[in-house]
């Protein structure tokens, strides 16, 4: 058949990482009602959908209004296959910018293993104390791999 094309000679209209990007919107659409967090499941399905799709650690930030309404999610710092540098400072910055009341810290482990590491441990106690310094809380830490961690689930918050 000449002039036609197999289906798979055609370019893909998107990329995966457009089609979960739209999976994130989805989601954030059918179930935070008026912006507003309505469950522990509902945060972390849309957090592994923005997440899961890096090859690389990304560490990430829902920043919260005082009903828990999102104001913003902002992936924050980048870093490599197992590890990324998170400044204190910057997500003080970034938290007074937006005047968000709390916050839901979140990265992921490219591996799939989502155990916290005693790094993981040791960023969410600094940071807890940086925003305690100014009234922010820190409402949950979430690691995302082949299935998710919360640290308030597991009362390390």
């Amino acid at each position: 058949m000449q002039g036609q094309q197999s289906l798979y000679e055609f370019k893909h209209p998107v990329n995966d990482e457009q089609i979960l990007e739209a999976a994130a919107y989805i989601i954030a659409k059918k179930q935070f009602r008026d912006g507003v967090l309505n469950s522990p499941n509902d945060c972390e399905e849309y957090l592994k959908h923005k997440l899961a799709i890096h090859e690389h650690e990304v560490f990430a930030v829902l920043f919260l209004d005082s009903q828990n309404r999102i104001l913003e999610f902002k992936e924050l710092f980048r870093g490599t296959i197992n590890a990324a540098s998170v400044y204190p400072r910057e997500v003080v910055k970034e938290v007074l910018e937006l005047n968000a009341a709390s916050v839901i810290l979140a990265h992921n482990h490219p591996s799939g293993v989502t155990t916290p590491s005693q790094a993981d441990k040791l960023i969410t106690t600094k940071l807890q104390q940086a925003l305690n310094l100014i009234d922010v809380s820190v409402l949950d830490h979430i690691i995302i791999g082949e299935n998710t961690y919360s640290f308030a689930e597991h009362g390390l918050i």
